[in-house]
């Protein structure tokens, strides 16, 4: 093989986003789009110029048309519809959550091991020469020793019929938004929290249209983050150390020159950090693309993304019991 034929699993508005990265790398070619809807398929296929049109998720999985797969469906059908396409011997790209149990998490990974097929979770942002950055800082020791992080993203969703309301199918700010400042938190970290307590505010359709959480790590770091569907788009993370703080003001979303990091040292003035501007996507389109062609790992592990559903999870029981959940941290995927 020498390059990654791809097929689109649903007609997703992300799709937008990954069909222009698939068509810039070098190693991957746009070949399918399946839908439940045949018509609509067609319709998709023309108007993006897609070679293949299939009637059914399932009819692509099966034909030997793609390679991989991009999973962009609702949350919940996240782990039904990779296990089946890693079973049927295709790598899968599947959008953030991965799944919404570890139990899934678990399925999913013993599918792709038996399968000896790739599967990633698409956290874009962390593919983003500014993400990988702001780990080397930490990593090199430029902020000192890490004691606080604190992220949030928000959104204003006012489509009171959005899937993201919907608690069958996955909804809730904490799963479409607030997992992005929990992976971003472990990222830094190295590490999942030990310990969280998380509160939420119910919206009429009993999902959480607002959460706050805090998480306490193995080495008594501390992180606090926050989402929301019902505030106007704003995203924020901070790293606080011993020597200075790391300010990212577009951590998720339009990471651009527009919006540079800045550094606060302990002494002196602050600074903007330059950062070198890629698209995020393109980056877990070539990540997937090494992994389907050069046998490379994917740069975000299974372990990671099952310890971002776990943590979600003890959010969401800690916000319903109201007590402190702690995590045990030596379960492996």
């Amino acid at each position: 093989m020498t390059e990654v034929r791809w097929g689109l699993l649903s007609t997703a508005r992300i799709n937008g986003s990954l069909i222009p990265a698939i068509r810039a790398s070098k190693r991957g070619n746009l070949v399918a789009i399946a839908s439940r809807d045949g018509a609509k398929a067609q319709a998709y296929a023309a108007r993006w110029e897609i070679p293949h049109a299939f009637a059914s998720y399932a009819e692509m999985l099966r034909s030997d048309v793609v390679d991989a797969v991009y999973i962009s469906l609702p949350n919940h059908l996240h782990a039904e519809w990779s296990v089946e396409a890693l079973k049927l011997g295709k790598h899968v790209l599947c959008e953030k959550p991965l799944a919404l149990s570890v139990e899934e998490v678990d399925r999913m990974a013993k599918a792709s091991k038996e399968s000896q097929r790739s599967l990633a979770e698409g956290f874009m942002y962390r593919h983003h020469p500014q993400t990988k950055l702001a780990g080397e800082w930490v990593s090199d020791g430029r902020l000192g020793e890490i004691s606080t992080v604190s992220g949030v993203f928000n959104f204003a969703l006012n489509d009171p019929d959005d899937i993201r309301l919907n608690s069958d199918f996955g909804g809730g700010s904490l799963w479409d938004l607030g997992i992005y400042p929990v992976s971003f938190a472990q990222f830094i970290l190295r590490s999942p929290p030990v310990a969280v307590t998380g509160q939420q505010s119910l919206g009429d359709k009993d999902v959480d249209e607002t959460f706050a959480g805090l998480l306490r790590y193995p080495e008594g770091e501390l992180a606090q983050i926050a989402s929301s569907l019902r505030t106007p788009e704003h995203a924020h993370f901070v790293v606080s150390g011993t020597e200075g703080q790391l300010e990212i003001p577009r951590p998720f979303v339009d990471m651009d020159k527009r919006f540079k990091m800045v550094f606060h040292p302990k002494h002196g003035d602050s600074t903007e950090v330059e950062v070198r501007d890629k698209d995020p996507f393109l980056g877990e389109v070539e990540d997937m693309n090494a992994a389907v062609l050069d046998g490379a790992p994917n740069y975000v592990a299974l372990q990671e993304s099952r310890d971002h559903i776990r943590t979600v999870q003890a959010l969401y029981q800690s916000a319903q019991d109201q007590r402190v959940v702690h995590l045990n941290n030596r379960t492996k995927a």
